[in-house]
């Protein structure tokens, strides 16, 4: 058994709080860039497209899934407190809403830049769960989206989430962290091993592991309903996904295919 007592902020500088958060979100997004570089390098692709489409995405990403965090699970206090929306160091963003607002953002790009961004879709998606993994670090150090009491011996204790109350928990911030991490590695392995995959099977690959995970670990969380509905607002949120990509694999995954590997 664990007490979660991390203090969420780092260091204060004047005006300035470095929130460790953000610190993992910046990791993370960093990790995201250097793969990037390495994927487009080895397919001898242009690496300053590398750089404007990080820019892009990390933007698009980010509202989306700050959106989806203010839309589907804290509307009201948002809407009391406005200037709290801005700040996505604090945490809440939301990985339905991440993943919505980066494929938006693919699209934006392609009709903006006049680029077929087709062929990027799929290196693109690669590191997205690493990503994940370091944000539900974050979630850790905020004691925030915990987990259903427990009895289990690796429960951890959030007494800041409980008022100072010593009540166990599942961890269910470390249980997502570490699944986005198998998935990460799962999508880099399929990606290095197979050749002449059909173009955006990686795509849906993530859509159907991701969500698949994140629909059975939302059992271990404490339910959030957005609607009056046995499922939790995140199981309902992942359905369509799950559908789509499982839809893809049945019928559509045959008719294109890319070599991504030479």
């Amino acid at each position: 058994m664990l007490t979660n007592t991390l203090n969420p902020i780092i260091f204060h500088a004047g005006f300035i709080t470095v929130r460790w958060y953000g610190l993992f979100l910046t990791i993370g997004i960093i990790l995201a860039v250097i793969i990037y570089q390495k994927l487009f390098k080895a397919k001898n692709y242009s690496i300053d497209l590398v750089y404007d489409l990080s820019i892009w995405l990390v933007i698009g990403g980010l509202i989306g899934a700050r959106l989806g965090h203010i839309i589907f699970y804290n509307l009201d206090y948002f809407l009391k407190n406005p200037l709290e929306i801005i700040m996505i160091n604090h945490g809440g963003l939301a990985s339905h809403g991440m993943t919505i607002g980066i494929i938006l953002t693919l699209v934006l790009y392609q009709k903006i830049k006049k680029i077929d961004i087709r062929k990027y879709f799929d290196l693109l998606i690669i590191p997205i769960p690493l990503l994940a993994t370091f944000i539900r670090i974050g979630n850790f150090f905020n004691s925030e989206i915990v987990g259903k009491v427990t009895t289990v011996p690796w429960g951890v204790y959030f007494p800041k989430n409980d008022n100072g109350q010593m009540v166990l928990r599942h961890a269910s911030q470390l249980y997502e962290s570490l699944t986005a991490l198998v998935i990460f590695g799962i999508i880099y392995f399929v990606y290095k091993k197979y050749k002449n995959l059909p173009q955006y099977f990686i795509t849906n690959l993530f859509l159907l592991l991701y969500f698949s995970t994140r629909f059975i670990l939302e059992f271990f969380k404490e339910k959030f309903n957005l609607f009056d509905f046995p499922l939790s607002t995140g199981q309902l949120l992942s359905i369509p996904f799950i559908l789509w990509a499982v839809y893809w694999f049945v019928f559509s995954r045959g008719t294109r295919h890319i070599s991504y590997n030479k």
